[in-house]
């Protein structure tokens, strides 16, 4: 008999939690959506891969189910998808009084509890301020001469080489640079090689985060381990044999960190020197990638980009000088193409707040507590806004001046957190194919497939040949 009252307890207790799980509690009306299954929720449909450059399956299906605003949960926590451009632009707009930035526990596992993402109020400002010292337009203008050195340099190297893996080589180029920038790292002088524990880290940055030994999460983790040991252990270094001269990033570390009542600590100067390095070289090398394979197969663009790049040499008093920040900044065609890359690409493909208290829009309720995702790719592919959004256009960018996110735009974020790197990604990606254009011609060799996720969305075996021109005389090479 006992058993029995048991088992119905169980069975009763069971039932309302799955109950409340499926149905949460609200002060007003939640938006139309699913939780899922308890704790896991609609997780593993999230993580489906995508294999187009369409609106992920997951969004497009719940959109035409439930419109621009619906609920779910993922990894446990219940979430409102916002596809909603006005919702989204309130949500960037009230971050520190409505929304602030937050990301699932596995994010900070993978980024460090300490990262600029996770960070609010004055230490998230001090921060940026800190990397604006970086990534600011007069550090670029400064820049420019390394960028180009770093370009032609690759291109000459891939000329002379076999078929490349365009990402691969692209990643490596900027990883290199940016280190150099950030820690005077130079690989070649190194015993430890950085890169391969961030190769490491990027492979089970999309994986489902499962932290047993074997899984693309553990590998993650592990690999970030191994990274912040390396990036620990050269800060050290450069503590007990400091430079002369400030001429890096770590430099600017260490002098704040000396400072007398400084708020930088060493565990948060070293989770953004990760997440600096992480960011400037996968999402950039991911964007070139995409741009020389829409450049590739659309010539009427390839011929416009190259004609304004030819007009800037014909124009230059001495044929030999670099690349000047004046002449950046003529480059308006090049920056269409780069707006247009970024919005098909979505490497972002969701930007995380919480909601601080409950919060009223649109007949719905966002309940106090509850995580907000904005998805820029339903923004970046909507029909009403883009004509024929999944075409490569740049002429759609004619005219238009972007000088922030905008309510249609936000492949680098909005609001306060706008990407402070956004400069430094367009100077590399204009230079970059500035080179290109004007001194070599190639072929797409393979499919040039792409396999995207809800985390990066990575070209698949996307490989290039390239034909050398060198002063008007054609020399073939496979690069």
């Amino acid at each position: 008999m006992w058993l029995l009252f048991i088992g119905a307890l169980a069975v009763i207790s069971i039932t309302h939690w799955v109950y409340t799980w499926m149905n949460p509690k609200c002060s007003g009306k939640l938006p139309p959506g699913s939780m899922g299954f308890p704790l896991l929720g609609e997780t593993l449909q999230f993580f489906s891969p995508n294999t187009s450059f369409d609106i992920p399956p997951f969004i497009k299906q719940r959109i035409k189910k439930y419109g621009a605003i619906f609920r779910t949960s993922l990894v446990g926590r219940p979430v409102v998808i916002s596809t909603d451009s006005d919702l989204n632009y309130f949500i960037f707009q009230q971050e520190g009084r409505l929304f602030q930035s937050w990301y699932p526990e596995t994010f900070t596992e993978i980024f460090g509890k300490q990262n600029v993402g996770s960070l609010h109020g004055f230490m998230y400002k001090y921060l940026k301020n800190m990397v604006l010292n970086l990534f600011g337009p007069e550090s670029l203008k400064k820049m420019l001469p390394e960028v180009e050195q770093a370009a032609n340099g690759k291109l000459r190297q891939w000329s002379n080489r076999g078929v490349i893996e365009l990402k691969e080589a692209t990643a490596r180029m900027i990883f290199d640079l940016t280190a150099k920038k950030l820690i005077s790292y130079d690989q070649e002088k190194s015993s430890e090689n950085l890169r391969e524990n961030f190769v490491a880290f990027i492979q089970g940055l999309i994986s489902f985060p499962l932290n047993i030994p074997g899984t693309a999460y553990n590998k993650c983790l592990e690999g970030r381990k191994r990274a912040m040991r390396m990036l620990k252990k050269l800060l050290q270094e450069r503590r007990e044999n400091p430079k002369k001269q400030q001429s890096d990033f770590f430099d600017y570390v260490l002098e704040e960190l000396q400072k007398e009542g400084t708020i930088l600590t060493e565990a948060i100067a070293l989770d953004l020197m990760f997440v600096l390095l992480f960011a400037s070289f996968e999402t950039t090398s991911l964007a070139l990638t995409l741009a020389v394979k829409f450049l590739t197969d659309h010539p009427l663009v390839l011929k416009k980009l190259t004609e304004e790049h030819e007009m800037i040499l014909k124009n230059r008093e001495n044929a030999d000088s670099g690349i000047t920040w004046k002449e950046y900044k003529s480059m308006t065609f090049t920056i269409q193409v780069i707006n247009e890359t970024v919005r098909l690409a979505n490497i972002v493909p969701g930007i995380f707040r919480k909601a601080l208290r409950d919060i009223q829009f649109k007949g719905y309720t966002i309940p106090a507590g509850w995580a907000v995702m904005v998805c820029p790719p339903a923004v970046h592919l909507n029909p009403a806004k883009y004509e024929d959004p999944l075409a490569f256009n740049p002429w759609r960018w004619e005219g238009v001046e972007l000088n922030g996110a905008t309510k249609h735009f936000m492949a680098f974020g909005g609001g306060m957190r706008f990407c402070v790197g956004t400069e430094f990604t367009k100077v590399q990606m204009a230079v970059f194919l500035h080179c290109l254009v004007t001194k070599y011609r190639w072929n797409a060799i393979g499919g040039g497939n792409i396999v995207r996720t809800p985390g990066l969305q990575l070209p698949d075996g996307y490989h290039v040949q390239m034909v050398v021109n060198d002063k008007g005389e054609r020399e073939q090479h496979e690069a």
